[in-house]
């Protein structure tokens, strides 16, 4: 008998989402059901990972803090739900090694552009590293935005109050072919950014 994966968690991750945070999904016809594909949301919660998932309807990989994985119970729960570290104050050569694994297997895998949550819910700087994976590779990115997620949990508050939570998924992003790859991710990032802001409202359209 094969052991049970995160899907286990789906229907309680259901039923907190809609009654806690009145989720809702748009867009899911947008999401690939099968193939590579870097899934690209803004950071506003920890819940955004099991969020975004719950509507894709695929498995998706994704990465985290190296350091949660040492938090007692955090740390397996994470890694159970198809995490895996990163450094994010420097060059990780074998989460980028293991990133690409996943995607030349066929996977999704979510990536926060902007690399951490953001502080005042606006959307902040994109960092390069997911475009340029997605240049490499040659694989699209989905662009999500999550609205109202900081309203409901802001950095601030160590636990997250009711709210109404709506998760949009656009159309994929495919890179550019036959572009100079860094070229080719300044403007994936310029084109999955504009998606995203696209459905926020304007307190947290990025500020440049």
């Amino acid at each position: 008998m094969p052991k049970p994966g995160p899907e286990i968690f789906l229907p309680l991750v259901w039923l907190v989402g809609r009654t806690y945070f009145r989720v809702r999904f748009e867009g899911g016809e947008h999401v690939p059901r099968t193939g590579p594909l870097i899934v690209a949301p803004n950071h506003v919660t920890y819940a955004d990972p099991p969020l975004v998932t719950l509507g894709a309807r695929r498995a998706i990989y994704f990465m985290a803090w190296n350091r949660l994985f040492h938090v007692p119970v955090f740390g397996p729960l994470i890694r159970f739900l198809r995490a895996f570290p990163v450094e994010t104050e420097s060059a990780d050569p074998g989460a980028t090694r293991e990133a690409v694994r996943l995607l030349k297997t066929g996977q999704a895998l979510l990536i926060f552009p902007e690399g951490r949550r953001t502080l005042d819910g606006r959307l902040q700087r994109f960092k390069p590293g997911a475009f340029r994976l997605a240049c490499s590779q040659g694989v699209p990115i989905l662009p999500v935005t999550i609205v109202g997620g900081h309203d409901s949990w802001p950095p601030q508050r160590a636990f997250p109050r009711p709210g109404r939570i709506t998760i949009v998924y656009h159309p994929p992003v495919a890179p550019e072919p036959d572009v100079v790859p860094r070229l080719a991710a300044t403007e994936l990032s310029r084109r999955v950014g504009v998606a995203i802001a696209s459905r926020l409202p304007h307190h947290q359209q990025p500020l440049d």
